[in-house]
């Protein structure tokens, strides 16, 4: 059986404890059992109040990973890299967690003229988004969405994503990529770690020294070994979207510890 993240148990309202805990148990995670049973509950139930503000905590500390890997730079500069060979007026994030990504560059006006959709499909994630966002003044749009189903409607539409990938297995990565196909998408970028000994150790530096919540330091450091090879995902890519050109950098780097699967529409 394959490794939990924690946060995908305790993502939804009404998590019975015990039950979170049995599974972290039968996959062999007896650490993160113990975590999950030191949570507030109430008669067996996670104490709903108290598991709202852990997620936000953690996903708080997810947004350091974005500043300290400076995503929003990068993934602008590739965005004006696909804009150099196709026309766009809208990006969508998808899986954008309270919309980091997005929210920066729109702060930065980075993409005059261009519409920027944040979708995932926790509504408790999108609704920390928008107040984060009113609270920036940012011009971004939040929907608790399919990305891909938001890009049907003759929108010429880049899809972008940040640490996403690692979550889908690996027979659903061919999927999901497939989905692109849909005459609107003309491009995408998913960003995502190259996995190996040295994305390992500097996941456990940077998650150590840069993180407190244990559930944060746990997942994170899982993510980081369930990402997926830049080969699979040049090679799954070809198969399942043939009308995008695609480029991933193979190969560990201190410097960019993310690296993009980017696809352009021939």
């Amino acid at each position: 059986m394959e490794p939990l993240e924690i946060t995908d148990l305790i993502a939804h309202p009404h998590v019975i404890q015990a039950e979170a805990a049995a599974r972290l148990r039968a996959s062999g995670q007896e650490s993160a059992a113990r975590l999950v049973e030191a949570l507030p509950a109430v008669d067996g139930v996670l104490d709903e109040a108290q598991r709202r503000r852990l997620l936000r905590r953690i996903h708080a500390e997810i947004q350091r990973l974005g500043e300290e890997l400076q995503l929003p730079r990068r993934v602008a500069e590739e965005l004006r890299i696909i804009s150099s060979r196709r026309r766009f007026t809208r990006v969508i994030d998808v899986g954008c967690g309270a919309g980091y990504v997005l929210r920066s560059l729109a702060r930065a006006r980075a993409l005059p003229g261009v519409e920027l959709i944040a979708t995932d499909l926790d509504a408790e994630l999108i609704d920390m988004g928008q107040e984060l966002a009113a609270l920036d003044g940012c011009d971004v749009t939040f929907r608790v969405a399919d990305a891909l189903v938001v890009a049907t409607d003759g929108t010429p539409t880049v899809v972008i994503s940040t640490g996403f990938l690692h979550h889908l297995r690996r027979d659903d990565v061919g999927p999901f990529l497939a989905r692109h196909e849909t005459p609107d998408v003309v491009g995408f970028l998913h960003y995502d770690p190259e996995p190996g000994w040295l994305t390992n150790l500097g996941s456990r530096v940077f998650h150590r020294s840069r993180m407190r919540e244990p559930i944060s330091r746990h997942d994170g450091n899982l993510s980081m070994r369930r990402a997926h090879p830049a080969r699979f995902l040049l090679h799954t890519g070809a198969m399942a979207a043939p009308s995008f050109e695609l480029a991933c950098r193979d190969g560990q780097s201190l410097l960019h510890a993310f690296r993009p699967l980017v696809g352009v529409r021939r």
